[in-house]
């Protein structure tokens, strides 16, 4: 086999993100395939050299170099006290489009009001470290023990209170838990080892890989409008919608009529088509995009 010259050691975290992160990965042009059997992913580029890790380990392995770079949440760097350069955040999760959440939460009947209830209880969570810096800045002493799983379920008989990670905060009001402060709101980096981001071929890659990732998540939110409207019409078409700034305006074989073409929020574009239809405009075509790079 020939041996490869290049190749970026990639670690992609495997856990709640796993899908999240490979769907992004797709729509920047990188497709990813996972075997349930393996935990070396085949990847549509020979530059890249991907591993599946919890996300929980994957800035620990950037920091020590086993990997050149990886995708893990910011909790978890800050967790791990991981010495590692961020590239860039991608505001992406297993559910929603929001920043996730750790939380302390106690049952809804528990007296714990705020941190300075906390002195003297028990608390279980997977941030250990993170939940300890907490308690320190609010100068409590508490007892914060390691969560393998099914934390929501101790509130309620063996702890006091917990730290749990949360986006819509569904789960923690299912098991009739009550969120008393946040201790951080954590998205998914893009990181590197700080010798890889040292190396201009690897640097080079990584940021590529990051002008493609960031395209194509702005792309989610984004589409394109096409439609066609009489010379005459334009200027009050784009007086009256501030969001056609700078569209892409040209000619049509009829000489009194022009073709628009811009991309505007998904958001607005129920509202802005009957707009557009009642200024004139005609044969108004709406599409999806993968990728918008600024």
């Amino acid at each position: 086999m020939k041996k490869r010259k290049n190749v970026l050691r990639f670690g992609l975290p495997k856990g709640s993100l796993q899908e999240a992160t490979i769907e992004k990965m797709a729509k920047a042009g990188f497709n990813i395939s996972v075997s349930s059997r393996s935990y070396l992913p085949y990847v549509d580029d020979d530059e890249l050299d991907v591993r599946m890790i919890r996300a929980q380990e994957v800035s620990r392995y950037v920091e020590h170099g086993y990997l050149d770079c990886g995708i893990t949440g910011k909790d978890w760097i800050e967790e791990n006290g991981s010495k590692v350069h961020e590239i860039g955040e991608f505001l992406f999760s297993k559910a929603t489009r929001q920043a996730a959440r750790w939380v302390l939460a106690v049952p809804e009947k528990s007296p714990i009001k705020s941190a300075k209830d906390l002195q003297g209880k028990r608390i279980a969570t997977e941030v250990v470290n993170l939940t300890k810096k907490y308690l320190r800045r609010h100068k409590v002493k508490a007892d914060v023990e390691f969560s393998w799983g099914a934390t929501e379920v101790k509130a309620h008989e063996l702890v006091d209170a917990i730290v749990e990670i949360t986006e819509t905060g569904s789960s923690l009001r299912a098991n009739k838990l009550r969120v008393v402060d946040t201790l951080m709101t954590s998205t998914p980096r893009l990181i590197a080892n700080r010798d890889a981001w040292g190396n201009p071929w690897k640097r080079a890659k990584l940021e590529t890989l990051a002008l493609l990732l960031r395209g194509a998540l702005d792309a989610e939110v984004k589409v394109g409008l096409k439609l066609n409207i009489k010379q005459k019409n334009l200027p009050k078409l784009l007086q009256s919608l501030p969001a056609l700034r700078n569209p892409t305006i040209s000619n049509l074989s009829q000489s009194d009529w022009v073709a628009v073409e811009t991309v505007i929020d998904e958001a607005i574009v129920r509202e802005l088509i009957p707009q557009l239809k009642q200024l004139g405009a005609e044969g108004i075509i709406e599409y999806p995009l993968n990728k918008v790079v600024y």
